[in-house]
């Protein structure tokens, strides 16, 4: 998972620095010191999880959430107790109080992994609805090739034809299965089986050629059936 730690205290955001670099199952994408560098950030980069501290100048965290749409998962790091119940209205992930120790890091991670890796899980249904125009479509997930962001919006292509509908790559991104779809660039999400053909920077489905993203290469390839 790629993690963001965001504490105005550098000692802070030291040790939460040493703890992800310990942990096998977290990225560390970036340190910050301040909520507003966040906004930013998350506009450019895709995270799956914050290290979120809560009294901030300029913006606590509790504003961020409220503020960032379809925020990752978010995991408050705090001296105080007070906003425990505040907390878990916003559905976090987790409430680490401070001195925290590695155990007790872990624990909130594994939690947060496991939610992670649920989504997309096979026991979900094989299709979402989308709204296109003023209605909301059914729409098989076998259908679907590959999905295309564009700009606000996001176009899926499909077995039937094109669709334009106002969603981030990030949301539909949380709708497929994981063993079926695979992202392989910031604009571009695919149907695995839909893969006719590969190179080393691009991949062809339906006869239109789409590009591979650096970071998002190995994952692909490990989700290929290659012999």
């Amino acid at each position: 998972m790629k993690c963001l730690i965001v504490d105005d205290e550098d000692i802070s955001r030291k040790i939460l620095e040493r703890f992800v670099d310990q942990t096998d199952s977290l990225t560390l994408a970036g340190s910050c010191s301040n909520a507003i560098e966040v906004v930013k950030l998350l506009k450019e980069e895709e995270i799956d999880l914050i290290f979120l501290d809560i009294e901030m100048p300029e913006m606590t965290g509790m504003e961020l959430i409220e503020t960032v749409k379809e925020s990752p998962q978010i995991i408050f790091v705090t001296a105080k107790e007070d906003y425990a119940v505040e907390a878990f209205e916003h559905n976090v992930t987790d409430y680490l109080l401070k001195p925290i120790t590695y155990a007790r890091f872990l624990k909130s991670v594994e939690k947060a992994v496991e939610m992670y890796n649920s989504k997309g899980d096979t026991s979900a249904p094989g299709y979402i609805f989308v709204k296109v125009d003023s209605r909301l479509m059914k729409m098989n997930l076998s259908d679907i090739n590959f999905v295309e962001a564009q700009g606000d919006y996001i176009q899926l292509h499909t077995q039937r034809g094109k669709h334009l509908i106002y969603s981030t790559m990030k949301h539909i991104e949380s709708k497929l299965p994981k063993k079926d779809f695979a992202r392989v660039h910031r604009s571009y999400i695919v149907r695995i089986d839909r893969i006719a053909d590969i190179t080393e920077n691009n991949l062809m489905i339906d006869k239109q050629i789409i590009p591979i993203g650096e970071k998002y290469k190995s994952d692909l390839l490990k989700k290929l059936n290659i012999l």
